[in-house]
């Protein structure tokens, strides 16, 4: 009897220490998703007069994907595709959401599996600081969508000088963009914040880490930088003092501010020995506005709205190390919808819906032979636009419209339109089935967008009285 005791509490132990180890060999997860920036604005992609070291950081010492793409060229439907690792096409979240307060279906619906519900299943303690644009129902809000805290905004955009925050709460909100003055939201509470709002998101990201490193975790880090309106201080203007393009200038600012946070988090992980087990993504959620922020895209033609390469191909970077050979980079498609697919498997998590994501690991370590993908595809509903993707070339088709079909293995700027020429006859036909037969799996959207602002306004005259819709 005292042998069996003994044995099953051996037993016993060996089953904690199996735990223990399974949770502590668990990698922790972090993504850094910019927000408008400029393809050709950090230094791993040839940027010259905005040196940005520390993003520069996680491209050496992991991987950089040369042909990343975003599903989609504008900020919210670009974040549901990359938090559902799905094309947000097939759930209907087609627009960039307004800020709507009362109305449930205005965001991510809850059909939806979100990066945060996915790791909760293997108890990751999760947050998500800075941008949601992903619905401000409160049925919608990061709280509710599988992260244990929240500390940013819920609209598409903020104001990043403090004293500009004047509204205490969305009651006082009046308008789409009086959001952008409202004060940050921790969890369900306003708070007044004090800091330059890149500093503060910053903050708040090393901050968890720090409270959460004996265990794993999932820090989405979604900066609005440097998405208008263009603020910056004199700590980081000064910096630029070389560059008289007054919007460059501040723009440099606002990046220079974000590699600043950046680098903070990296540090951060260094003191804790969290650095070895710790995957890191880095991107942006689309092109850069050049006319609107004076970004860069080149060599690409189009900027954020379109599906040129400006629109859609982003910076992407990727460490892993101890996992991933650091100084790598890869040639083939991806897409941003692969973070979810390998957060997944990194995280030995299962997803609840079909991905349309892969996990990137095997392909980048040379396991995988293969290809992620073979096409990735886009769809503007309101100009009834699609494009397809692949490894060599892009078909961008409109109603009414001549088809515009592009070489990017010879042409990556898309300066000549080869739709015509008889010879690309078969391959521009074989494209644009691909096109209907994807399309054939898309909902048509689930809410009026941005573009829609005044139209809802009229018809939801309850807008901005908040309900209590907890």
């Amino acid at each position: 009897m005292m042998m069996s005791k003994k044995l099953t509490l051996v037993l016993v132990c060996l089953c904690l220490v199996k735990l223990v180890y399974a949770q502590s060999s668990a990698p922790n997860i972090i993504v850094i998703l910019a927000d408008d920036l400029g393809y050709a604005d950090v230094g791993f992609t040839g940027c010259k007069d905005i040196p940005t070291p520390n993003i520069d950081k996680i491209a050496k010492s992991g991987v950089v994907f040369t042909k990343a793409y975003v599903s989609y060229a504008v900020c919210g439907p670009s974040r549901a595709g990359l938090i559902t690792g799905r094309y947000q096409d097939k759930f209907g979240f087609s627009d960039n959401p307004l800020m709507a307060p009362n109305d449930p279906t205005m965001g991510l619906p809850l059909t939806e599996q979100t990066l945060g519900d996915l790791v909760k299943q293997k108890q990751y303690s999760t947050v998500a600081i800075g941008k949601w644009h992903l619905g401000a129902h409160q049925t919608l809000r990061p709280n509710k969508r599988g992260f244990d805290e929240f500390y940013g905004f819920l609209s598409g955009g903020h104001d990043y000088l403090p004293e500009n925050f004047i509204f205490n709460d969305l009651s006082e909100v009046k308008s789409q963009f009086d959001a952008y003055k409202a004060n940050l939201l921790r969890n369900n509470q306003r708070v007044k914040e004090t800091a330059y709002l890149t500093d503060a998101l910053s903050r708040e990201a090393v901050d968890f880490v720090a409270r959460n490193n004996n265990k794993p975790f999932l820090l989405y880090l979604a900066y609005n930088a440097p998405h208008a309106p263009l603020q910056a201080t004199k700590k980081y203007l000064d910096r630029f003092e070389n560059i008289r393009d007054v919007k460059r200038k501040t723009y440099a600012a606002m990046v220079s501010a974000m590699d600043d946070g950046i680098g903070s988090l990296l540090t951060k992980l260094d003191e804790l020995k969290l650095s070895e087990n710790t995957i890191i993504f880095f991107l942006s959620d689309n092109g850069g506005p050049s006319h609107v922020n004076a970004s860069s895209n080149l060599p690409f033609r189009g900027e954020k709205g379109s599906f040129f390469e400006g629109g859609v191909h982003v910076p992407f970077a990727m460490q892993w190390k101890g996992h991933i050979t650091a100084g790598r980079t890869y040639n083939n498609p991806v897409s941003s919808l692969d973070i979810f697919a390998t957060v997944a498997a990194v995280a030995d998590a299962k997803p609840k819906n079909n991905l349309d994501g892969v996990n990137l690991i095997p392909f980048i370590t040379q396991h995988n032979k293969g290809v992620p993908h073979t096409q990735l595809y886009w769809r503007n509903h309101k100009t009834n636009r699609l494009a397809v993707v692949t490894a060599e070339t892009k078909l961008i088709t409109e109603k009414d419209k001549k088809p515009m079909l592009f070489n990017l293995k010879n042409d990556i700027s898309e300066t000549n339109n080869i739709a015509e020429l008889s010879a690309n006859q078969n391959l521009l036909k074989d494209l644009d089935l691909k096109i209907i037969q994807w399309q054939n799996l898309l909902l048509e959207p689930k809410f009026e967008g941005l573009l829609d602002d005044k139209k809802y306004t009229s018809e939801h005259p309850e807008r901005w009285i908040i309900k209590d819709n907890k």
